[in-house]
């Protein structure tokens, strides 16, 4: 079983800073999801910011959400330099 998300900083270049329950920082990138059906509307930056976490998993006001399966397993680790 992966680990639930505890935090989520949304980026201005479309990804998600994400914090796991493990301690690992990595970085998700909505980007490729952006032209699909409902998370269409994260297009719009100011919209995309407001991201929460709901149950260790991601989601924005109007229903868009993502799982901490698909979020751990489609990020990558980012170095603590980076996540600084």
């Amino acid at each position: 079983m992966n680990p639930k998300a505890v935090d989520v900083i949304a980026q201005n270049d479309f990804t998600l800073l994400l914090t796991f329950a493990n301690q690992e920082r990595r970085l998700f990138d909505v980007k490729p999801y952006l032209d699909k059906g409902v998370f269409k509307e994260l297009q719009n930056l100011s919209y995309f910011k407001t991201v929460k976490i709901v149950s260790g998993s991601v989601e924005w006001l109007n229903g868009q959400d993502l799982s901490y399966d698909t979020l751990y397993l489609k990020s990558k680790v980012v170095s603590q330099e980076i996540a600084a």
